[in-house]
């Protein structure tokens, strides 16, 4: 984290003999726009046949060797900042199940998730910036654990603070799922004490995988109020203090 993006190269699997080659131009379209939003010049890229259509972008940029911002320098103190709300993982696969409806998606949820996490990053550039991941595929509660074991201290995790994108919560309700929340809780289950009194939906959104999700932002507790505050006039639509660190063994503790 901490480095400035210069060139983007297109990398397509795309199933050409079943899916209208339009398609493939808006995919390509997207990403030449948010290449140009975060300011890389897209050079290219290369397409392969492939059962189902997969996009993503290969990038290269520069960073300063003494400005690199790693999940591992959390501070006991700190407080965490979280730039997007959670639930895309349960979500999207609502979506294609039929029990979640894509315009209520469309509506209440891509706008953030298309957002650049480019904005938070620079924002909080300005701050001292401890330590930052973003939030993927391992859930929320799989990149604080992260944080918690390279920082080497614990994390305690408000969860009364996440914010949730809505329909996630009704949607794990109903009986939708990922195939990532059981891997993911696993991950996490030796070292992760759950004090709040959650329903089991409420759990699941802390193993829910995210799709561009946002930034976890760690940085001195004096700072944290003031932070959230430049990161909304920044433009960033979510800034929520969700977790403290706090001196103690590699875990994270839900309260």
């Amino acid at each position: 984290m901490g480095g400035r993006p210069i060139t983007a190269l297109n990398l397509v699997m795309f199933p050409a003999k079943h899916l209208d080659m339009g398609l493939l131009k808006e995919i390509l379209r997207g990403g030449h726009d948010k290449a140009l939003e975060a300011g890389t010049c897209l050079v290219g890229g290369h397409t392969v046949e492939d059962d189902e259509p997969k996009y993503g972008l290969c990038v290269n940029g520069t960073v300063h060797p003494d400005k690199i911002i790693t999940n591992a320098g959390s501070q006991p103190g700190d407080v965490l900042i979280l730039t997007k709300a959670l639930g895309t993982g349960v979500l999207f696969n609502a979506v294609r199940s039929g029990r979640f409806r894509f315009a209520d998606l469309e509506r209440d949820t891509l706008p953030t998730v298309a957002a650049l996490n480019g904005p938070a990053m620079e924002t909080a550039l300005g701050f001292h910036l401890h330590a930052c991941t973003d939030v993927t595929g391992f859930g929320i509660a799989g990149h604080l654990f992260e944080i918690a074991r390279g920082s080497h201290a614990t994390v305690r995790l408000d969860y009364s603070s996440l914010p949730v994108y809505p329909g996630a919560l009704e949607m794990y309700s109903k009986g939708e799922g990922t195939g990532s929340n059981l891997p993911n809780r696993a991950m996490v289950a030796d070292s992760m004490t759950l004090r709040a009194g959650l329903s089991t939906p409420q759990e699941q959104i802390l193993f829910d995988p995210q799709t561009s999700g946002g930034l976890l932002l760690s940085v001195p507790g004096g700072e944290a109020e003031e932070l959230a505050r430049a990161l909304a006039a920044a433009g960033v639509a979510t800034a929520a203090l969700v977790a403290e660190v706090v001196e103690g063994p590699p875990a994270l503790d839900v309260i």
